[in-house]
């Protein structure tokens, strides 16, 4: 009978480079943001181009990675932003940062491959904070992991989108760059999925800010006669 350890060590296999400096504002699953661009560039001895042949074949890619910024504490029950911030479930019910191995799961885009000095991979739909560790890659299988039928308990659906306007001053300021068009619609992406604190939601006095690439992009939510809600963009700022 084999002893099974009771710890695991793990190396890092690579790390992101990534349009999100900061937690605050990364959608919560991968792919609402196809507009935020991303690169994960293998560490030694793992940048070997040996390691990627035949990758290019796939379209998708399963990343296993780690919450870096999260506490090393776990909790056994969650507040889900998709129940509001208030109601709890089990961690293993949800995709909580706050894991006991901080272990994360995220399905991205493969774009390109570039192995001419290392290896470096482009994504589209990452939803990583810039410097995350990645600690595997694996090929998505559809035919395996695609699995309409299945349930999805609280969040059956992908979240509503909110309506997103530009102020003039922001509008002017994405004109003065050469990547405005790509960040003009990373910003819409990322606001449409509202960002802001669950608890903060229905409080329209507030100005939020969202680091996005190398601009702060400030925001606040108003609302309508009818109490529908949109966020507009009333600056957009370099960090």
């Amino acid at each position: 009978m084999t002893d099974t350890p009771d710890a695991f060590s793990m190396t890092p296999i690579g790390r992101i480079e990534s349009d999100y400096p900061d937690k605050f504002g990364i959608p919560r699953q991968p792919g609402l943001a196809d507009a935020a661009q991303a690169r994960l560039v293998l560490l030694p001895p793992f940048d070997d181009p040996l390691a990627v042949r035949g990758l290019e074949a796939f379209s998708h890619l399963w990343l296993t990675f780690v919450f870096h910024l999260s506490p090393e504490r776990w909790t056994p029950l969650v507040r889900p932003p998709r129940l509001g911030g208030n109601a709890r479930v089990g961690v293993f019910a949800s995709r909580s940062t706050h894991r006991p191995n901080r272990l994360g799961l995220s399905l991205v885009e493969l774009d390109n491959i570039d192995t001419r000095d290392g290896v470096c991979l482009t994504l589209r739909g990452a939803d990583l904070v810039d410097g995350t560790p990645v600690l595997d890659i694996k090929p998505y299988l559809p035919w395996a992991e695609a699995r309409p039928e299945a349930r999805a308990g609280f969040a059956p659906a992908a979240p509503t989108a909110l309506p997103v306007s530009l102020a003039p001053a922001a509008e002017a300021a994405l004109g003065a760059r050469a990547d405005g068009d790509s960040l003009r619609a990373l910003i819409h992406q990322v606001l449409a999925q509202d960002p802001r604190p669950a608890y903060r939601k229905g409080a329209e006095d507030r100005i939020y800010g969202v680091r996005l690439r190398d601009v702060d992009v400030r925001f606040r939510a108003l609302a309508n006669a009818a109490g529908e809600t949109r966020l507009e963009v009333i600056e957009i700022v370099a960090v």
